[in-house]
């Protein structure tokens, strides 16, 4: 059981299957991972678990980077944990790996700067965090260096892989799972349809896990 303070996003399907394809990733030991927006932590202790011997988890929300570092604690994770946006704490370190579930859900207005909607609220088309993501986090791994990404496939998975690869890496979908719409999307229903991001009467969503590797020595 992990502990979750009051307007932390919880684990849901999404942090799972991220999860599942953390622990069949083979992670080298003794890497060094960094935690996208780590929420209560599910990842960064899914990390540790498959191998990972430093964890970096960055979260801009406080009760979120308080609920990770308790969690690492008691279960004595190698996690180190900072409050702020992630791909500006990590600009001078590299990893071996790299797992980001951000904020992907569209929305009629600009991703918030506070609230809980800050974990899921992510523009128009629900790539303001993701291509910040696919542009930045190849310059941060190391030369044989893992991205793993989950999102809804409504933010248009081959968007995510051609960034990727404009990036340097090999990328490719390593795990899909359809889920029935979760309370924010069903309270949007409308707002979807009429941008055309789902059909008329669309209740579920495809979750996509992407891989990225970088193949070629970094600069």
């Amino acid at each position: 059981m992990m502990v979750r303070l009051p307007g932390v996003y919880r684990p849901q399907a999404d942090t799972l299957m991220l999860a599942e394809t953390i622990a069949q990733a083979a992670i080298p030991r003794g890497a060094s991972v960094l935690d996208v927006g780590s929420g209560a932590g599910a990842l960064s202790l899914a990390a540790a678990r498959a191998g990972a011997a430093r964890v970096l988890a960055v979260d801009v929300s406080r009760p979120a980077v308080v609920t990770t570092w308790v969690n690492a604690v008691l279960r004595g994770a190698p996690v180190r944990v900072r409050r702020g946006d992630a791909l500006e704490a990590a600009a001078d370190h590299r990893f071996d790996v790299i797992l980001a579930n951000p904020p992907y859900v569209p929305s009629r207005h600009q991703p918030p700067t506070r609230g809980r909607a800050r974990a899921w609220d992510a523009g128009g088309d629900g790539r303001a965090m993701l291509d910040r993501v696919t542009a930045l986090a190849p310059m941060l791994l190391t030369a044989r260096g893992v991205i793993l990404i989950v999102h809804s496939a409504l933010c248009g998975v081959d968007r995510t892989l051609h960034q990727l690869r404009g990036g340097g890496l090999k990328a490719s979908v390593v795990a899909r799972r359809t889920e029935p719409f979760g309370p924010v999307m069903r309270g949007r229903i409308g707002f979807l349809e009429r941008a055309g991001l789902i059909e008329a009467g669309q209740r579920h969503e495809e979750l996509v896990v992407i891989r990225g590797d970088r193949t070629e020595p970094t600069a």
